[in-house]
């Protein structure tokens, strides 16, 4: 159980200083950060070690999806730099994922784990089936929980909806949901709800972007979803 907010901010902005004034102005009312691919590939890696600077653990979600040797080099310098987490495709198998738990564990100078991408909060079932994949989201979370548990990754990123799941195969793992909004905020992806909900669902952690970031006060939309989730029950 963490003591701050369990509220990861998604800095999804255009530069390293937007971000970390960013972050500055929500830091008292969230419990991290997380530094997506727009920074990590634009200001670079090194955004990750300026947030982390401010004393909050920062996830790197970086996506990692390669072969094993690739994934374990780019996991120990993210670890190098100070992420606390760093996200990696499960579809990439469980070789991969251990390569990643490896090298992060051998760059990071604290804790640090990897957490498995189950399936985008903006894939839907029939995103999936055009794809190939005719397996339900529920049922290909189940398989891929399992497979990250195997790995010895610390957590799952996963759909708010397939808590539930991975709760009853993988209860060890932390999970951290994206897909969050706040009721009546807008929404451009598929398989989403409400940090209350979210919370009420067993989520460990909730990403959040826009709903802060782009608010008029960001500090104090933080602050209202921080206390909105004060107090929700999770499942015993």
């Amino acid at each position: 159980m963490v003591s701050d907010p369990p509220i990861l901010v998604a800095l999804d902005v255009a530069s390293a200083e937007d971000a970390v004034r960013l972050a500055k102005a929500v830091a008292s009312h969230v419990g991290g950060f997380k530094v997506g691919l727009g920074l990590l590939h634009g200001p670079g890696p090194g955004t990750v070690a300026a947030i982390a600077a401010l004393g909050k653990p920062v996830f790197a979600d970086a996506k990692l999806h390669d072969i094993p040797s690739q994934v374990e080099a780019a996991a120990t310098q993210l670890g190098r730099i100070g992420a606390r987490w760093v996200t990696a495709h499960v579809s990439g198998g469980q070789e991969m994922l251990e390569a990643a738990v490896a090298g992060l564990a051998a760059g990071a100078s604290g804790p640090a784990g990897i957490l498995g991408v189950t399936i985008l909060t903006s894939l839907d079932e029939a995103a999936l089936t055009a794809v190939g994949i005719t397996a339900s989201p529920g049922k290909l979370v189940s398989r891929m929980a399992r497979v990250a548990a195997r790995a010895g990754c610390e957590g799952l990123v996963c759909s708010p909806l397939e808590l539930g799941v991975v709760r009853q195969v993988a209860p060890e793992l932390e999970t951290v949901i994206p897909g969050i909004r706040p009721e009546g905020g807008e929404d451009d992806q598929r398989r989403v709800t409400t940090p209350e909900d979210a919370i009420g669902r067993g989520a460990d952690w909730l990403v959040i972007g826009r709903p802060i970031t782009r608010a008029p006060d960001p500090a104090a939309a933080a602050e209202a979803i921080a206390a909105s989730i004060r107090g929700v029950e999770r499942p015993g």
